[in-house]
């Protein structure tokens, strides 16, 4: 029973963070009766719910009857250095919400209904919906701020040359590469709208990096020694991923390297995050987690070859991958036959 309701702790959360619960609490405990008053709630239904949440260990009731903060909840402030907030936000929005309760229409169609309930694809209604998009943009960036710099300190970066960050969001990667790395300049290769918004403003990285604006369907610009797509094919199905490859092998010289930042599924049975992680892309985006063997296929399709896998500290970890030699000439059958 409790998996089968599992979609209720993720609508307390919701209601946690909208009625900013972990806010009011941060100067001290407080009953649910004031908590009510303070986020105009009605206080028998807040206090089921704070009630709920403190056996999942986020936030604590006294003997008194008052709730406290606790390290869980902590993470639900705005504030907090690893806050979650935003991601909670997103993660309970509508366009997650409602695509997830239909996820059989989505299994036997073999396609998203995010479509049909929205209107478009996931990036269309960003684009037409600048309150959402805001959210969705904060919340990546956000998460990214955990990743960063663990992906950057697992990588053997060159002292010297250009990396190229195909998709970057804001740059926090690209910021991260290039404080480890002051040998490198960068390229942060986005659509203009998410560039305007960007994280490259640290005096330390000055002068070596510039904003490109484009699309990671079209050109890609030339000129990298390093190419990075992070949490950038999972978003999207084996057919617009390739497209996505096709474009980056373009871009590069024969000597150039690719780095795939998404998580990679392991065989077996085991627990892991990438497994959840799939689902939720199969729901909202019509795209997928892969595993080595998937992400190899389409390196090859693309012209690309795999060097290898490195893990990170996280869920994700780095397909490093170069150009694949050229197809060695079949010999003459004429030849053959002698």
């Amino acid at each position: 029973m409790g998996d089968a309701l599992g979609f209720l702790n993720a609508a307390a959360l919701r209601v946690a963070v909208h009625l900013d619960i972990a806010e009011h609490l941060a100067s001290g405990p407080k009953t649910p009766a004031e908590l009510a008053t303070l986020s105009d709630a009605d206080p028998g239904h807040l206090a089921r719910v704070l009630r709920f949440l403190a056996m999942r260990g986020v936030f604590r009731e006294d003997e008194r009857g008052a709730y406290h903060l606790t390290p869980a909840a902590e993470l639900l402030r705005a504030e907090s250095p690893m806050s979650v907030r935003s991601m909670v936000l997103l993660l309970t929005d509508e366009m997650y919400w409602l695509p997830a309760g239909r996820l059989e229409e989505t299994v036997r169609a073999g396609t998203t209904v995010f479509n049909g309930i929205f209107g478009g694809p996931l990036f269309d209604v960003l684009a037409r919906d600048p309150s959402r998009a805001d959210i969705f943009n904060t919340a990546i960036a956000d998460l990214s701020v955990t990743e960063q710099d663990p992906i950057a300190a697992s990588y053997d970066f060159p002292d010297t040359g250009t990396v190229v960050d195909v998709g970057g969001g804001p740059g926090g990667l690209l910021h991260a590469i290039l404080l480890r790395n002051p040998g490198l300049r960068g390229v942060l290769f986005e659509q203009e709208s998410v560039l305007a918004k960007h994280r490259l403003g640290d005096p330390a990285i000055a002068g070596r990096w510039e904003p490109v604006a484009g699309d990671f369907f079209g050109l890609i610009p030339t000129g990298g020694d390093i190419y990075v797509l992070k949490r950038v094919l999972h978003d999207w199905d084996d057919a617009d991923s390739l497209r996505i490859l096709k474009a980056t092998r373009q871009a590069m010289a024969d000597e150039a390297k690719l780095l795939i930042i998404d998580a990679v599924i392991p065989s077996g049975n085991d627990p892991h995050p990438s497994k959840l992680y799939d689902i939720a892309m199969m729901t909202n985006f019509d795209g997928k987690e892969r595993t080595k063997a998937e992400f190899d296929a389409l390196l090859a399709a693309a012209n690309l070859r795999a060097v290898r896998v490195i893990p990170t500290p996280g869920t994700l970890s780095i397909v490093e991958a170069v150009p694949a030699p050229p197809a060695t000439p079949s010999a003459p059958e004429e030849a053959v036959l002698r």
